[in-house]
């Protein structure tokens, strides 16, 4: 994706600073009937500076907390060659990427309720594929840990994605490649492990993925608007999407068939189905408790190294408050989709372009206006040399090697990205681990000395080994 020019995105931002100065002079904490109108004043006028972007065509929102709905509509055009407006009702449906990827997860422990699957178990026990000996639970798929290559990732992807070839082509072509990893070593984020667990629903239901997740899910939660995306069917009220090719410029969004994104990203919604979603999710009536806890808490690593996404959806910390939530990227959409169970909120972003900053930006813009801004971390005082943690670390992180270089300038530690000038200065929290908005980077002792870093941010967890000294 290409960045947006300067001048909206610092303009979206200044606006965004005054607002959540705005709320936190006294408003966040009176009652509820006495903020609301300001508080929903203040999330309109950041969406309403969101969509000032030439390259943001329009967007859904909700921000809904318990029964109180503080922002629900559209903004901007569903669709840019008639100028059609985005529908104020909250009902214009867009592809919601992988955010289906909490619906698969839900699907799969549906069948866990019935017996029908182990979670432990081999998947292989499952479906036909070459693991080359490994044994891979289940579990591992759900969670981005199973180490298998990502096929959109894989050079083919791109020919295969315009194709009209049996699902099992993309099987074959995928266990042919190279494991990324030893399963449950590290976590890069993984399209075809949800790819496989469709193909695991669908065998061991009888119904093709399309049917079970529109009765088992879509219908008990009353999501009638949602439905499985077809890049050849009509449907009333859906968004147009649109690629960003430029700071200025969109183009129709690129042709993509429906038979690839699959359970791993080819669901469409609305916001108003996604508000009914999660009051459904996480309000107990698609999962039973237990299935419940296993979908939405993470499990660490074989090594006992935590990870921030359970099944489908992440486990994370925004500051000190939980948050469960996935975002979705395909061609012509982004969509952010996020519970705070603290504070029973939801917050919905659908957006009908792929450019910057995207619906999670303005999803945590939302989330800085009703909850306040994250806490900055507290640093502690690092009593080692700083100096011993200096050098190149190299490993695979998604779709590429990534590389770090690690520098210690004016007393602090900095991090720069291969191909990146501007490093980051991160904080240090303890434990061998500094931070820096969100990304943790946690190094790692062996009997010579510092061996290798962990970057670990969202579904990342990345295995970066010490290649060199700085020179």
């Amino acid at each position: 994706m290409t960045g947006l020019s300067s001048a909206p995105h610092a303009a979206f931002g200044r606006i965004v600073v005054s607002l959540i100065a705005f709320m936190s002079m006294g408003l966040v904490g009176v009652e509820s009937q006495v903020r609301a109108p300001a508080l929903t004043n203040a999330l309109d006028s950041a969406v309403r500076s969101f969509v000032e972007s030439p390259v943001v065509p329009g967007v859904s929102v909700a921000v809904v907390r318990g029964g109180e709905v503080l922002l629900q509509g559209g903004y901007g055009f569903v669709d840019l060659e008639w100028g059609v407006r985005t529908p104020v009702s909250g009902e214009a449906s867009y592809e919601i990427g992988s955010v289906t990827k909490q619906f698969t997860a839900a699907a799969i422990l549906l069948l866990v309720e019935e017996g029908k699957i182990d979670l432990d178990a081999d998947f292989t026990h499952y479906i036909d594929f070459n693991s080359r000996g490994r044994v891979i639970p289940v579990r591992r798929l759900l969670d981005h840990t199973s180490g298998v290559r990502s096929y959109t990732d894989m050079s083919v992807f791109g020919a295969l994605s315009i194709s009209e070839l049996p699902r099992d082509t993309l099987v074959r072509l995928v266990e042919a490649e190279p494991f990324d990893f030893e399963p449950g070593r590290a976590q890069i984020y993984n399209n075809s492990a949800f790819f496989i667990l469709g193909l695991i629903i669908e065998s061991l239901s009888g119904q093709n993925y399309e049917d079970f997740v529109q009765r088992r899910l879509f219908d008990p939660a009353g999501m009638t608007e949602s439905y499985y995306c077809d890049e050849v069917g009509i449907r009333e009220r859906r968004a147009n999407g649109y690629d960003a090719v430029g700071p200025q410029q969109l183009i129709r969004a690129r042709y993509l068939n429906h038979q690839w994104p699959y359970a791993a990203g080819s669901l469409c919604s609305t916001v108003a189905d996604l508000v009914r979603w999660n009051r459904a999710l996480h309000g107990g009536l698609i999962l039973s408790d237990a299935s419940y806890r296993e979908m939405t808490t993470a499990r660490p690593l074989e090594n006992g190294m935590p990870i921030r996404y359970a099944m489908g959806i992440s486990d994370a910390m925004r500051g000190r408050t939980p948050v469960h939530a996935h975002g979705g990227g395909i061609n012509g959409f982004v969509s952010m989709l996020a519970w705070y169970p603290e504070h029973e909120l939801t917050i919905a972003v659908l957006q009908n372009s792929t450019a910057p900053p995207g619906a999670g930006t303005l999803a945590e813009t939302f989330a800085n206006l009703v909850l306040g801004p994250v806490p900055e971390p507290v640093a502690q005082r690092y009593d080692g040399a700083l100096t011993e943690l200096e050098g190149v670390y190299r490993g695979i992180a998604r779709g590429q090697t990534m590389g770090v270089r690690i520098r210690v300038i004016d007393g602090r530690l900095q991090i720069f990205r291969e191909g990146e000038e501007k490093p980051a200065i991160p904080v240090y929290i303890g434990e061998l681990t500094w931070v820096d908005r969100g990304t943790h980077y946690i190094f790692q002792r062996s009997d010579t000395g510092i061996a290798e870093l962990r970057y670990t941010a969202g579904s990342a967890h990345y295995v970066l080994k010490r290649v060199s000294e700085v020179r």
